[in-house]
């Protein structure tokens, strides 16, 4: 073997396999002084690209490194469903007060004095409705200002303070304002959190952990229900059944002191950092930069588009497919008597 046929044979098996530890030497004039490997092969390289064919071109090793690099696995939905379930658990407290007083009002009726007064009973029953209008106008301005984590904290307390109310009431006032408290909470949830789950969710799972905001309301609803079965041999049960009201209000106000804030906001609030370090442990740290950016470009065009108009939507034939559908599909389920 020459000079030239040993570099081929070098060049060609370490470029094939770039995990070569080492090769032998023939006997020859040329010394070789023993170097670090990546030295070696490196003036390997030139060598042969001179000497056998100096039109060739063969890659290097480390460039291929720099130009395909290593893409970190996708880190799944694992890592945001604690955040998210902690979230979701409001809709239970949602779907927990839709169907608390259906088995129940006739006890509270007689108790507290209005039995036999249809319009009393269907406000007790509603008045939680008129709260959460109340407390749904007042969501966007929380959340630009106190990020979702800590309007989350904030909102248990009238889910709680409204639960424990109406539990203790021994008055017709006394329910209707535990009730109207509950209802504020309830408003701010449903805005809140399908907010908190599209920014926490990676993109790819986020229609997958957007539904439990769905599930949440329906298992409330299941629970209260179920629970609501021994109050027809106890007239007292409903206190029971409002004071449980009461823990779902205590798990979102402790279990928000460790998730994680939204980082839409924690990027909108300056707290760039933060913002990469939510993103990296949650979704992982090839999606950090990109969505930053993406972030940082909503935040700079937000309120460019004052001229615009609600009836554009219309104009687009994709917009009003996106809005008729829907429309449709609630008219018939209230139609058809599906919630009754």
């Amino acid at each position: 073997m020459n000079t030239i046929d040993f570099v081929s044979s070098a060049i060609i098996s370490t470029h094939s396999n770039p995990k070569l530890i080492s090769f032998s030497i023939p006997k020859s004039n040329i010394k070789i002084k023993t170097k670090p490997y990546s030295h070696c092969l490196s003036k390997l390289r030139v060598s042969a690209i001179k000497d056998h064919n100096p039109d060739s071109h063969i890659p290097n090793v480390a460039d291929q490194v720099t130009k395909h690099p290593l893409v970190e696995n996708d880190l799944g939905w694992l890592p945001a469903f604690p955040h998210v379930l902690i979230a979701s658990m409001s809709n239970f407290t949602f779907g927990y007060h839709i169907g608390v007083m259906n088995g129940p009002i006739v006890s509270i009726a007689q108790e507290l004095g209005f039995q036999g007064n249809s319009f009393i009973e269907g406000l007790v029953v509603s008045i939680f409705i008129a709260g959460a209008f109340i407390g749904s106008i007042s969501t966007g301005s929380l959340v630009d200002k106190l990020g979702c984590r800590l309007t989350f904290q904030i909102d248990a307390i009238p889910l709680i303070l409204g639960a424990i109310i109406s539990a203790n009431a021994h008055s017709l006032d006394e329910i209707l304002w535990g009730r109207f408290l509950v209802g504020l909470g309830i408003g701010v949830n449903a805005v809140l959190v399908p907010i908190y789950i599209s920014e926490v969710a990676p993109t790819k799972y986020r229609g997958s952990l957007g539904s439990l905001c769905q599930i949440g309301t329906c298992l409330g609803i299941i629970a209260s229900l179920s629970l609501g079965i021994p109050s027809e041999n106890d007239p007292h049960w409903w206190r029971t059944m409002l004071y449980i009201a009461s823990v779902p209000g205590f798990i979102v106000g402790l279990g928000m002191q460790f998730a994680v804030d939204s980082p839409r906001w924690l990027c909108k609030a300056g707290r760039i950092n933060d913002a990469k370090k939510v993103i990296r442990e949650l979704w992982g740290a090839s999606e950090v930069e990109g969505a930053i950016e993406e972030f940082q470009s909503v935040s700079k065009n937000d309120g460019s588009d004052l001229d615009s108009r609600w009836s554009e939507i219309l104009e687009q034939p994709h917009s009003r497919g996106c809005i008729k559908l829907p429309s449709l599909a609630v008219l018939f389920l209230y139609f058809s008597s599906l919630q009754a």
